[in-house]
């Protein structure tokens, strides 16, 4: 079973701590990594400095789809970065737990 990492950014920690909990609860993603970051964008014609909240989501290529829907729903911006890394090296030991976590 193939291993992703799907980002996302959030406004803040507990809009991504709710989202985060559920989906790693009922299986969806093995783990949530969040972060603080600092982000510099254009937005609605105007360059933005903020404080945002980083999140990978460890999961497998089965769940993909279903996580993907679950952060698009529940996403408090207007336009969601949901981008996939797909992983081409993992150690076995790791992306074991992964598939257990998932399952």
């Amino acid at each position: 079973m193939k291993p992703i990492i799907i980002i996302s950014t959030y406004p803040n920690k507990k809009s991504i701590t709710k989202i985060a909990n559920e989906l790693v609860q009922n299986k969806i993603a093995a783990c949530v990594n969040i972060t603080k970051i600092s982000s510099i964008y254009s937005w609605q014609g105007k360059i933005e400095n903020a404080t945002e909240y980083l999140a990978l989501f460890k999961t497998t290529q089965k769940n993909k789809k279903s996580l993907k829907e679950k952060i698009k729903a529940s996403h408090p911006y207007d336009v969601p970065e949901i981008a996939e890394i797909n992983i081409t090296s993992i150690n076995k030991s790791y992306l074991k737990w992964l598939i257990e976590s998932t399952i």
